[in-house]
């Protein structure tokens, strides 16, 4: 009998134990974070002086790390001068990437070719000059990043669609279609040609 009664004791003691970290639990779970008092944005509050709920940012404050520093990088330009070089060191991993943001950006109108013959243009809207013409065979980096960034004739900007790095990278592979079309033949590796001299 003995045996017995220890299993009924045990079984008990559990139920025991179940019960009061049940309670625990539940004792644990307020909703005083939910109901503690709060101020819905406008509303007024009598702590700032102004009686409003929250106070604007300090005039010409900066979010922590988005500080435009860099003028080149971030406009395009010095002292109101196009820049002539990138603001960093353009590698192929960063030109196949400007290759996957222009096909997504800029194709539907300027082409994938650059000759401004894009999907939209065919189905009717204005024609985008060609990149391959001499003016903008010669124009600088930072010419196209300002444009990117501001938007010229009926282009709009796209300053809050492609990041300020991801404009640098597509201008960079214009530059690459751009050569692609003008590159002269003594630069050309050997073998392209000989390619060429076999089609001719």
């Amino acid at each position: 009998m003995q045996p017995k009664r220890t299993f009924h004791t045990l079984r008990r003691a559990g139920w025991i134990c179940a019960v009061f970290c049940l309670a625990l639990i539940l004792t644990g779970c307020t909703m005083t974070m939910k109901d503690q008092p709060r101020v819905n944005p406008y509303e007024p509050a009598p702590f700032f002086g102004d009686q409003g709920s929250a106070l604007p940012p300090v005039e010409d404050t900066v979010p922590y790390g988005m500080a435009n520093t860099d003028e080149a990088l971030y406009t395009g330009q010095v002292d109101g001068q196009y820049v002539e070089e990138y603001p960093f060191m353009i590698t192929k991993e960063g030109l196949e990437y400007g290759r996957q943001r222009y096909d997504i950006y800029c194709a539907p109108c300027h082409g994938y070719a650059g000759n401004g013959d894009g999907m939209v243009v065919q189905r009717g809207f204005r024609q985008p000059p060609t990149f391959h013409q001499d003016r903008l065979r010669e124009a600088p980096p930072g010419y196209f990043f300002y444009a990117i960034t501001n938007g010229f004739g009926t282009m709009p900007s796209y300053a809050n669609r492609i990041p300020v790095h991801d404009r640098w990278l597509i201008i960079a592979y214009i530059e690459a279609l751009q050569l692609s079309q003008h590159a002269p033949v003594s630069e050309l590796p050997q073998e392209d040609v000989a390619k060429l001299e076999a089609t001719q």
